[in-house]
């Protein structure tokens, strides 16, 4: 058994629907997480600059001794994947996991016609990265669209009635033209709204949603390394941290999670996280109340 908790980031809350299906198929594990409010959204940010971001902020959980990372953020997986396997997996003997190659693997496995839809935020359609996961799987298409909408509806809580409706039907249209038959949920906020996208799409789409795999991603790494901890270990506990203001996040994170976020820890930007560890040395599964 492996005591050490899984170490989770993402710009803000979305990444916590990943922590949620997480904490579902591993309930004994422990989760420290890192919100980059202060930072965030990544979307609109260059290549470099996520990169730089999100290496800091990597830097910390495995600081503090985590046993396996997961790039809970489809920007961040985009823009570091390939340095933080090398800084982390190689370097250092950490696992890591991220959001976009599961959800697409499993997307390429599911569909029956080969017209794959995406939905993301602007950031990840224009990065390309699902286009780049499944280029290389015969007979597959995909159709992309940005709904940037979605995320300011998720964080208001906004997940039925009229008006998300409304705004699903006008995203959702060009992708139901198409004739997709799997739609990926490529964006860790769209699991709120699985059911007005469920339902605009129709039965007869199978919704991929990148949170659920992720987690059986997770699940695979970490049973293949004997890194699980097991139900004879004490009841677990989260930390959770957030680079701006910790009211704030904390009262999206229990929309998001749900009772398992306690008290959030500050941390002042993802480039003080030096500073951080300097001040609080070592990993305390026990939260600070701020």
């Amino acid at each position: 058994m492996n005591d050490a908790p899984i170490g989770m980031f993402d710009s803000g809350v979305g990444g916590l629907t990943v922590a949620r299906s997480v904490l579902d198929q591993l309930p004994h594990e422990q989760v420290l997480y890192i919100g980059d409010t202060a930072n965030g959204p990544y979307g609109p940010r260059d290549i470099a600059e996520v990169r730089s971001l999100a290496l800091s902020i990597m830097d910390e959980l495995v600081d503090r001794g985590v046993k396996l990372l997961v790039i809970a953020c489809n920007t961040a997986s985009a823009a570091v994947l390939h340095d933080a396997r090398e800084r982390y997996t190689l370097g250092r003997g950490v696992p890591v996991i991220e959001v976009i190659h599961p959800a697409a693997r499993t997307a390429a496995r599911v569909t029956r016609n080969g017209r794959v839809g995406l939905i993301a935020t602007r950031g990840t359609v224009d990065s390309r990265a699902y286009d780049d996961a499944l280029q290389a799987v015969p007979g597959v298409e995909l159709f992309s669209q940005a709904c940037p909408r979605f995320v300011e509806l998720a964080e208001r809580g906004v997940t039925t009635g009229p008006e998300v409706l409304d705004v699903a039907e006008d995203y959702l249209a060009p992708i139901k033209a198409a004739g997709v038959d799997t739609l990926i949920l490529g964006c860790t906020h769209y699991p709120l709204l699985v059911g007005p996208i469920s339902y605009v799409m129709g039965e007869e789409v199978a919704l991929v949603t990148s949170s659920d795999e992720t987690a059986k991603d997770v699940y695979r790494a970490l049973a293949s390394k004997g890194l699980l901890r097991g139900p004879e270990a004490n009841e677990p506990r989260h930390e959770f941290r957030s680079t701006g203001d910790p009211k704030a996040f904390s009262v999206l994170a229990r929309r998001f999670l749900g009772p398992e976020v306690g008290d959030v820890e500050r941390v002042d930007s993802a480039s003080d996280a030096a500073g951080a560890r300097a001040e609080t040395p070592g990993f305390s599964l026990l939260p600070t109340a701020h």
